[in-house]
């Protein structure tokens, strides 16, 4: 099997988490990504909004041979900064080897929860 598979380079560009949620399980999306590779990729997630400058200074790491599910909800900057909620965003995901990104939603304002899942585009 190829280490090559996947990109360098994903978007998503219909990001939001909402201000509430019911019931026990919390409104969230998540990158979820598979690595691969031998060795770990290292992430960097750009956050871009319709109304202010764009964060940049979220990473994360996915080990070699692994997968990680990068929750929105809770990622921090390197100045400790969230990801606003109740704003529509943006993400541009790069990595430093080729990986697959995928896209999840978990909706829970409504007591009828709802769980989306689509893969991301791949930009290069």
């Amino acid at each position: 099997m190829s280490t090559s598979i996947g990109r360098k380079v994903w978007i998503i560009p219909d990001g939001f988490l909402p201000e509430k949620s019911n019931g026990d399980f919390v409104s969230h999306e998540a990158i979820c990504v598979l690595n691969v590779a031998k060795q770990d990729a290292n992430i960097n997630i750009t956050v871009y909004f319709e109304d202010r400058e764009p964060m940049e200074k979220f990473f994360a790491v996915c080990p070699a041979k692994r997968t990680n599910h990068i929750r929105l909800d809770k990622i921090v900057d390197t100045d400790g900064n969230k990801i606003p909620i109740g704003v529509p965003y943006a993400l541009k995901i790069e990595s430093d080897l080729p990986i697959v990104v995928q896209h999840s939603r978990m909706d829970t304002t409504q007591a009828e929860m709802t769980l989306m899942t689509t893969m991301a585009y791949p930009a290069n």
